[in-house]
């Protein structure tokens, strides 16, 4: 990785819970046990739309070890969840509109009783019929999935007048570009344990994104005051966006309240792939013109979006696809409309990109094509195009100024006639019967919510009896690396060292709400909030010594282990240790804080302040006998302001590179009338190390454009957005075949590329 000069060494440092997980020996919340504790199974659905005419339980409920079956019947508040509609029943009472939806719950003495059990339920299906795309969903004649219709959102955006500025054009492009279902694939499937405590409190111990969040929507279901729950929800083996809505949380709680034990359920990987969230499938048809001087002058955009059975954070993400379909180009007249529609497919909802990795692999993909119409050098066509500081947002909304679009190219163009030159011989080396390939695609991503959207942030900062600076945030750690972030920006403001430290995430009982660890957000809200909370707390801290010491604070600074004396003609000087402060003063120090993610002075719903960019440089090697591809370099350029920890960042950026490469080449969740091809990791493939490209560099562009005072941006899904359209550029150039489906399999390159092109290569 590379970085700015002066940048501090001390942030490439190990991350605090790094040894525990790649030893194996830190406990995720699924590996937690405790006395009397039973073990939870969901029945769900095997019809993917279907009547339900009968639930019978009662043998399942005779079965020995068997302590409590419940269906709809027992849901005590609001049957439904769902982030922004409550759409998705907690049980199904009288209908299932996808394979997974949950109709009934068991809790036993073992897991293999609880799944006997299972076995013993019998429902009675009348089949309704199957609407299996989009398409067809829209169709006048089809069956109504949901009361008010089978379009869940509509999205559109228009600037200019499009059909005019296509007349002006000289060369114009209309492409349609399929993008697949994908799993999120993380380490630990959704689970935890749910524990009913003796007050007649609930404790929940399952991953995810937003505990408050999943709090509430508890609350509602079980008809207990919010008070009553307690949300644990760090650390998480993986999430990407695939447990930020509720999963087994509901029926781990109604088992516990029913038996008054803890109950646990973990799902295996096939019920986690009926169950769990998806990417969206989109269909994505652009029109892009520009005129003889390589100036855009027109871009239309349609977006059909698949998001399966029930709502989540489908209407979001359909807003996101939207609001990035004009990428970081200025561009004069622009139309665009998306819908998202409601299918018997399995739900799609969040996933890290949001919506903007299909829709940036359909602009990259007519810029790449437009640029070589113009015969232009794809590199240059980008610039002359390319957003500059000042100009306005996507939408047309106020932006914090930034000239980063501009920045990571110039930084791929400065590298990368070397690393061709470089190319270029490695390929003269290689076998005759493979060809090499290089691209290069760029891409924007706002970060946080949204405009209109409720988006808090804050935090709190403690000095303990122990002697410990205590940070506390209402994130969750889900493998993204934000407890090294937070020990890194607090032992920079304070000069202490990690021993110093006690940081606290992820507990809805001992955190004050800071929002979601998504949308690329929590290490910015971190910076953020440290910022509003050290000088308060550092002002305090010194106070406090200045009182029991008797030496004035302005000869005080805090420091490794304690305070220390500032001495001019010594540097400094310990003066008392943390710990002794701790034993010396009685009040309490706490400092606290709360605000909201910045967003655009303009009301345009869900559009977005901050964002970060990134050009990707991908060169590949094609098997022209087999179609099979190889990423042999995989370059990313990020500029998303200083960099808080560089093993982070770095970690960020490449993993989110491979998960891209395996949305680019291998994965797609497919599904046949509703139904599951994939269900298992041995037929639904991801990426292994021996697919992980030979190279990767991640360059970080840490300035900020004069004035920008909003710190660091995050980097959580920035490393997967533009992977895809660099990848298939690179394919192009190494056979002369565009691809507009994702995946691209090697049967689709085979029948593009002609037997006769091939027998010449080699």
């Amino acid at each position: 990785m590379t970085i700015q000069s002066g940048f501090s060494e001390m942030k490439r440092k190990v991350r605090p819970d790094g040894p525990k997980k790649v030893t194996g020996k830190l406990k995720y919340l699924t590996d937690l046990n405790f006395p009397k504790m039973l073990y939870g199974k969901i029945l769900r659905s095997i019809e993917p739309h279907a009547e339900i005419l009968s639930i019978s339980t009662e043998r399942a409920k005779q079965l020995q070890g068997v302590r409590a079956v419940v269906t709809y019947q027992h849901v005590p508040g609001l049957n439904g969840y769902g982030l922004i509609f409550p759409d998705q029943p907690v049980l199904c009472e009288n209908r299932v509109r996808c394979v997974g939806d949950a109709i009934a719950a068991v809790a036993a003495d073992t897991e293999e009783i609880a799944e006997q059990a299972l076995h013993l339920i019998k429902v009675a299906y009348k089949q309704l019929p199957v609407v299996d795309s989009p398409e067809d969903a829209l169709h006048p004649d089809a069956p109504l999935l949901h009361p008010g219709g089978n379009i869940l959102h509509r999205a559109n955006y228009e600037k200019g007048d499009v059909e005019k500025g296509f007349q002006e054009c000289s060369v114009v492009v209309e492409e349609t570009y399929e993008l697949p279902r994908q799993m999120h694939g993380y380490m630990e499937t959704e689970g935890g344990v749910i524990v009913p405590e003796p007050d007649g409190k609930l404790t929940v111990y399952v991953g995810s994104q937003h505990g408050f969040k999943d709090r509430f929507q508890l609350a509602r279901i079980l008809d207990k005051p919010e008070s009553d729950i307690r949300i644990v929800s760090s650390p998480i083996g993986g999430s990407f966006g695939g447990k930020d809505e509720l999963n087994i949380q509901p029926y781990g709680a109604m088992l516990a309240l029913a038996t008054n034990c803890p109950v646990k359920i973990h799902q295996t990987r096939q019920e986690s792939v009926r169950a769990g969230l998806k990417r969206h499938p989109m269909k994505i048809t652009m029109k892009t013109g520009v005129n003889n001087k390589g100036n855009i002058l027109a871009h239309k955009v349609s977006i059909i979006a698949d998001t399966g059975a029930y709502a989540t954070l489908g209407p979001a993400v359909l807003d996101f696809a939207v609001e990035h379909a004009p990428g970081p180009y200025i561009i004069s007249n622009i139309d665009i409309e998306g819908l998202s529609v409601f299918t018997n497919n399995g739900v799609a909802g969040e996933f890290r990109g949001f919506g903007g990795n299909q829709v940036t692999f359909a602009l990259e993909g007519q810029i790449d094509r437009l640029a070589e119409k113009l015969q232009m050098d794809p590199l240059e066509f980008r610039q002359k195009n390319v957003r500059q500081a000042k100009d306005l947002g996507p939408l047309g909304q106020r932006i914090a100024p930034t000239n980063s679009a501009y920045d990571v190219l110039e930084v791929v163009k400065g590298s990368l006639s070397n690393k061709v030159k470089k190319w270029k011989e490695d390929k003269e080396t290689s076998e005759k019967w493979k060809a090499t390939g290089t691209g290069v695609a760029l891409t924007m991503h706002g970060g946080g919510l949204g405009v209109g959207r409720i988006d808090p942030a804050g935090g709190r900062l403690s000095f303990t009896k122990e002697g410990k600076v205590e940070a506390a945030f209402g994130f969750e750690e889900c493998g993204q690396g934000l407890l090294s972030v937070i020990e890194t920006l607090i032992i920079e403001e304070f000069d202490c060292i990690e021993e110093d430290i006690k940081i606290i995430v992820g507990d809805t009982a001992l955190v004050p709400v800071s929002g979601s660890s998504t949308a690329s957000r929590a290490t910015s809200m971190v910076w953020h909030a440290l910022q509003k909370m050290k000088d308060s707390f550092r002002k305090q801290i010194l106070q406090q010594a200045e009182q029991v010491t008797g030496i004035d604070t302005n000869q005080l600074q805090m420091g490794p282990i304690g305070i220390w004396i500032s001495d001019p003609t010594t540097d400094k000087k310990p003066c008392i240790t943390y710990t002794e402060l701790a034993q010396e003063i009685n009040l309490p120090i706490t400092v606290h804080t709360a605000f909201d993610f910045p967003t655009s002075p303009d009301p345009i719903e869900g559009s977005h302040f901050l964002y970060t960019f990134a050009a990707v440089t991908a060169h590949v090697e094609v098997d022209l006998l087999t179609g099979k591809v190889r990423v042999l370099n995989l370059d990313q350029v990020v500029s998303a302001g200083p960099v808080v920890s560089a093993m982070g960042y770095q970690g960020q950026i490449e993993g989110g590179g491979v998960m891209a490469l395996g949305y680019t080449l291998m994965e797609e969740a497919k599904m046949d009338k509703g139904i599951y091809l994939t269900d298992n990791f041995d037929t639904y493939l991801i990426p292994t190390i021996c697919d992980v490209p030979f190279q990767m560099n991640v360059e970080a562009v840490e300035k900020l454009f004069d004035g920008d005072s909003f710190g660091p941006r995050g980097v959580g899904e920035i490393g997967t957005v533009a992977v895809s359209p660099a990848i298939v550029r690179a394919i192009y150039d190494a056979t002369g075949c565009w691809v507009n489906k994702l995946p691209v399999s090697p049967e689709y390159l085979l029948k593009h590329t002609s037997l006769g092109e091939i027998r010449t290569w080699i």
